[in-house]
């Protein structure tokens, strides 16, 4: 039986020679050189075309070769009864949240407008807040979401958290549900989105969310583009109610080069590099999880359809 490997943005030899060097009998297979398609038993996907998935009838496993799965769950003709799983690997977990760290840091020490103070000539010390009296809010509190806010933390900021059930993490302040998201809101100063994407958070990033973020208060998107309603950000930045944006996830990839994004002077830009699936990571699992499947178990990191995640 076969491994089929699909995806447009990694490399198909690393993930080879990372999983062969575990398993040197594994039949790897990269699409669309799929040979006969009733020995493919494994799929190790990033954004697989609607159906293609159907097309194996003897498939036992489907692997997302990242953290999210909605570029899977988004295919009408998924095969129902094969499970899926995600990479949860302390690696991708490290690199989300440097990327965010990264980001908040630069605008919590206003790197941002020295940059500009710099373009014009200017030699000012600017007020500094100190981390205490800054609140970083982080939507989503899973496993990228808990890392960050515990290293934030760590760090002396005051940190809260919202999510979609409640999330009890020492030293973080937890808001849930609809009736928790206006006051979490409302003292977020940073806020970073690490929310899963699913039909309730698709465009939850909107003019009114923004509004609702203190005036001068930043936003980190590291999740999902399709989280963002992107000229609202552009007209929060322009009104001067949001200070400045860091995206490293856009609703269409690569960002267009006319987009607006580019040129704003609010905006960083970064092309969908936040968190990169390491193959010699992240392959032990994947052939533990293709063992379970092969004996019938239940793979590790699986995924629940019905909520997204």
């Amino acid at each position: 039986m076969a491994l089929l490997f699909k995806s447009h943005l990694d490399d198909p030899e690393a993930w080879r020679r990372a999983l062969l060097a575990l398993e040197p009998d594994l039949d790897f297979r990269v699409w669309p050189e799929t040979g006969a398609r009733d020995e493919i038993e494994a799929a190790l996907v990033w954004a697989p075309e609607p159906g293609d998935l159907a097309r194996y009838p003897n498939l036992r496993l489907i692997a997302s070769l990242g953290a999210g799965v909605d570029n899977i769950l988004s295919d009408p003709d998924l095969p129902a009864e094969v499970p899926i799983t995600r990479i949860i690997d302390p690696d991708l977990t490290r690199q989300m949240s440097e990327y965010a760290l990264t980001q908040i840091l630069r605008f919590h020490r206003r790197m941002d407008d020295y940059e500009r103070q710099q373009r014009a000539g200017v030699w000012r010390v600017l007020a500094q807040p100190l981390t205490a009296e800054r609140r970083v809010g982080i939507l989503g509190l899973g496993v990228l979401g808990s890392d960050l806010a515990r290293k934030l933390a760590a760090l002396g900021f005051d940190v809260a958290g919202w999510s979609r059930t409640p999330k009890e993490i020492e030293g973080i302040t937890g808001f849930t549900g609809e009736e928790g998201l206006e006051g979490f809101l409302t003292g977020t100063e940073i806020l970073v989105c690490l929310l899963p994407l699913t039909p309730e958070t698709e465009g939850i990033l909107d003019k009114d969310l923004l509004a609702a973020l203190p005036e001068g208060a930043y936003l980190v998107n590291c999740a999902r583009g399709e989280h963002l309603i992107e000229k609202d950000l552009v007209a929060a930045l322009d009104e001067g109610r949001l200070a400045g944006a860091a995206l490293d996830v856009y609703r269409a990839e690569p960002l267009a080069p006319d987009h607006p994004f580019w040129a704003h002077p609010k905006v960083i830009v970064t092309p969908h590099c936040a968190s990169v699936t390491t193959p010699a990571s992240s392959a032990p699992q994947f052939l533990d999880n293709l063992k379970r499947a092969r004996a019938g178990r239940a793979p590790s990191n699986l995924v629940d359809p019905s909520r997204g995640y």
